[in-house]
């Protein structure tokens, strides 16, 4: 992404809607929040995107196009597990944090948001990543990851059952 792309989507986004705290998050944008026993809280939009947020994750919900649905997420710290059926048209979600943006039209893909670090797997459909500052992307298929740092190369990989069963229990999944 250039960066007068990347200085436009900041100004276009930032219009907050809605500032998450996954241990208190008030129902916006139409989504209705159920807290679990183990602390994770799942978020039911009406555009039938569900977001599950390990408990403590820290992120922004956001409405970039202005209606009235949620369409990107800011993760600032923690994990979040997504599931977003495509959309009409050229829509796409977003997920952005301080190392990635993870954009899709139709998956479901879990991002964690830990220190200088951002990793991203994919459950099933297509992710493609990149770095904020446009410096390559990759795209990812199901039971593919990547963990963005701040330098070095974005490596695809398959990740092992014990690193996918681990982040899927920290969503309680």
């Amino acid at each position: 992404m250039s960066r007068l792309a990347r200085a436009g989507w900041i100004a276009c986004s930032s219009l907050l809607l809605l500032t998450a705290d996954a241990a208190a998050q008030p129902a916006k944008l139409g989504c209705n929040a159920e807290q679990s026993a183990l602390g994770t809280q799942t978020l039911r939009c009406p555009t039938a995107i569900t977001i599950v947020a390990e408990s403590g994750a820290k992120f922004e919900l956001r409405d970039r196009n202005r209606d009235g649905h949620v369409d990107s997420v800011e993760l600032s710290n923690k994990a979040l597990l997504l599931e977003v059926p495509k959309q009409p048209g050229r829509t796409k979600f977003d997920v952005v944090t301080p190392q990635a943006i993870a954009a899709v039209r139709g998956t479901k893909w879990a991002v964690d948001a830990e220190g200088a670090k951002t990793s991203v797997f994919v459950v099933n459909g297509r992710v493609r990543v990149a770095r904020p500052a446009g410096r390559g992307s990759v795209v990812l298929g199901a039971g593919d990851g990547v963990d963005v740092e701040p330098s070095g190369a974005l490596i695809v990989k398959r990740w092992p059952p014990a690193r996918v069963t681990a982040l899927m229990a920290r969503l309680a999944q």
